[in-house]
């Protein structure tokens, strides 16, 4: 039997993979890019999975004053798209990182899920 010592060696260094796996994960989510879109396609919004906002696209169609407050909920529209294409990319890549780590499905771990 492993004295304290050892297993205590052991958390820890479990403890540092996963803080590693993490701090790439994070990244990798950083560097991939979803679009959210409304209105067919006039407004586009391009975010990284890990939520950050990179681009705002609204077609030349929708730039009439008169049409102001369309294009307000037309781009609320699309950020929302994007925040929740975002959210499911980042949910996949985490689950793919749980089993990788040989975790079964639905544990959760403070920082993955």
């Amino acid at each position: 039997m492993k004295s304290m010592e050892e297993m205590m060696k052991a958390a820890q260094q479990a403890a540092e993979t996963i803080q590693k796996q993490m701090n790439e994960m994070q990244v990798k989510l950083d560097a991939i890019e979803v679009e959210g879109t409304a209105g067919g396609g006039l407004v586009k919004v391009r975010a990284s999975a890990k939520g950050r906002i990179l681009g705002v696209s609204i077609d030349d169609s929708l730039m009439n004053p008169d049409d102001k407050g369309i294009v307000e909920d037309l781009v609320t529209a699309a950020f929302n798209d994007a925040r929740d294409r975002a959210d499911r990319v980042s949910n996949e890549q985490m689950k793919d990182m749980q089993s990788s780590m040989g975790l079964p499905p639905g544990f959760n771990l403070p920082g993955l899920g």
